[in-house]
């Protein structure tokens, strides 16, 4: 081998602030706070008061290695940690506050975390949790001094620590493999499992995710993470957006249609994304106020399949481009986008948005995709050969935080835990995750699918779909609908919507109403439905 002859510079992730404090150092960074106004900063004053923070977890007695957690909304704050932390070569350590107290400590406890930070809305749960945590000794509420309160645990005020120190700090230089975030999975059963992601996969998902394959940004584009921060780095947004230039807002907790239609008006928003029941929100605030949606022009939706008829109105009604996403917390997070190629579009307007909304995304650099079979053969692309979905690439997961060993196999690929098709454009499109996917007397039934048609009826707010074990086909569909508010909606007017759109046998054995459950990250809780309504058909 000859060396090639170019520096060896680490790829870092201050150095994205630093770039964007540079480039575009005038470019806004606008955030809803707590109990406080909105505030309007900049990406070279975000990168002084990132300096002045990377002083004070010096004085807090953080060092390299060490893990700092926060507990916190989308917030100019919050995303001061996301540079700060790494910067000094410690690990930034998001926690959902929306879990349960015993996984909040469990991770907090995994994690070791020294230092927590958090939002004023959660001094309670805090205060809470205080006594079960076993190596978190300071704690520092996300506030200024008019809204602070020290509370039992005696809270530090964060915009007092930053007024204590000055401007200007020289940064390390650091391995880029070393860790930067550790975000930790939700999943309904077994404990949360920690991702650490390096400094390195978080800068090369930067670039990547802002390629025009990707989210397309440009130093045009303004950019609100509607995806929490806490969650898989809200898509790696808070990176993406910088390194493009693009304008940043931050809605806080405030994911109403309401307030998330001032942001997109008063702030001039063209990009934005989240999970669906925040967009159903929004859409109905717009169809009860006859608002339009300003200058947004593409909405990524990610967490669950987006239902086709959201994406007919956002276009048809809005002219807003919805964009289905797919990715996981062990993918930091992006795996693939929707977005339009030639050989799609040379087929027609409406076989584009088919395909853009009935399939997660295609092929994206740096993540490379296949579906195996039972036996572990690689499944054609043929958009129809469904098997599990397995990726590998330099921001996907080799080992959980801890963890004994690779969760891998020899070659680099992960397990999804989804199934899967991959079509000949290139186009992924997940038809069931394993654990939820419906064997009908041997026969297999989309629970997806089933949710996509369902929820395009008119009054259906939210559609689950579980298998619930059957006395002679092992396993029947059941579906779960959350109506629109003031809609009237029997279980023969659901069927009679679905029959001509799906296949008879896939027809529900039983439609009931009620709250659809959401997990902590908005995703429907098939688990606590099985639960509820697991032995509905067992006197079938």
């Amino acid at each position: 081998m000859i060396p090639g002859l170019m520096q060896q510079t680490p790829l870092q992730v201050i150095d994205i602030l630093k770039f964007a404090a540079r480039a575009h150092g005038g470019v806004e960074v606008v955030s809803r706070l707590v109990d406080e106004p909105i505030v309007r900063s900049t990406y070279a004053g975000e990168l002084r008061r990132t300096e002045r923070a990377a002083k004070a977890l010096q004085r807090l007695g953080v060092r390299a290695g060490d893990r700092v957690a926060t507990l916190a909304w989308n917030t100019l704050r919050h995303f001061e940690l996301f540079y700060a932390v790494p910067g000094l070569g410690a690990i930034l350590n998001t926690v959902n506050p929306r879990l349960f107290d015993e996984q909040i400590t469990y991770i907090l406890n995994h994690a070791e975390a020294g230092v927590l930070f958090f939002d004023k809305s959660f001094l309670a749960l805090v205060e809470r949790l205080a006594p079960k945590l076993e190596t978190v000794k300071t704690f520092v509420m996300l506030s200024d001094e008019s809204a602070h309160e020290p509370g039992a645990v005696g809270a530090q005020c964060y915009e007092r620590l930053l007024a204590q120190e000055s401007d200007g700090f020289v940064w390390p230089t650091l391995d880029e493999n070393a860790g930067a975030m550790l975000c930790y999975t939700s999943g309904t059963t077994g404990e949360p499992k920690g991702v650490l992601y390096s400094h390195r996969g978080i800068v090369l998902h930067a670039i990547a995710s802002g390629l025009n394959s990707a989210f397309g940004f440009d130093a045009f584009d303004v950019v609100m993470p509607c995806s929490s921060l806490f969650h898989a780095s809200a898509w790696g947004l808070p990176f993406a957006a910088p390194i493009n230039g693009c304008k940043l807002v931050l809605p806080c907790e405030k994911m109403d249609g309401a307030h998330l239609q001032e942001l997109i008006l008063n702030e001039g928003v063209t990009f934005t994304g989240g999970v669906p029941t925040i967009w159903t929100m929004y859409l109905a605030h717009l169809e009860q106020t006859g608002g339009n949606a300003g200058k947004l022009k593409r909405v990524v939706i990610g967490g669950s399949a987006v239902p086709r008829a959201m994406a007919e109105t956002f276009k048809r009604k809005y002219g807003v481009q919805v964009l289905q996403i797919w990715g996981m917390t062990e993918t930091a997070p992006l795996g693939v986008i929707a977005t339009p190629t030639p050989a799609l579009a040379a087929l027609g307007e409406d076989k584009l948005d088919e395909a853009i909304w009935t399939r997660q995304g295609r092929l994206q650099f740096g993540i490379e995709l296949k579906v195996v079979d039972e036996n572990g053969a690689e499944a054609p692309h043929d958009g129809e050969t469904s098997g599990a979905l397995m990726v590998r690439g330099p921001w996907t997961i080799q080992r959980y935080f801890r963890g004994e060993r690779d969760v891998v196999d020899a070659d680099g690929w992960f397990d999804t835990g989804d199934i899967a098709t991959i079509d000949q454009f290139g186009f992924m499109r997940i038809t069931d995750r394993k654990k939820d996917v419906i064997k009908s007397g041997g026969e297999w039934i989309s629970s997806i699918d089933l949710e996509n048609v369902a929820v395009a009826c008119p009054g259906v707010k939210i559609a689950a779909v579980v298998g619930v074990p059957h006395p002679k086909w092992e396993e029947r569909p059941i579906m779960l609908i959350e109506a629109h508010e003031g809609a009237e909606l029997s279980e023969q007017q659901v069927l009679a919507y679905l029959a001509p759109r799906i296949v008879k046998w896939w027809t529900p054995d039983r439609v009931l109403f009620g709250l659809v459950p959401l997990t902590a990250t908005g995703k429907i809780n098939k688990k606590a439905i099985r639960d509820a309504y697991g032995q509905v058909l067992m006197g079938a």
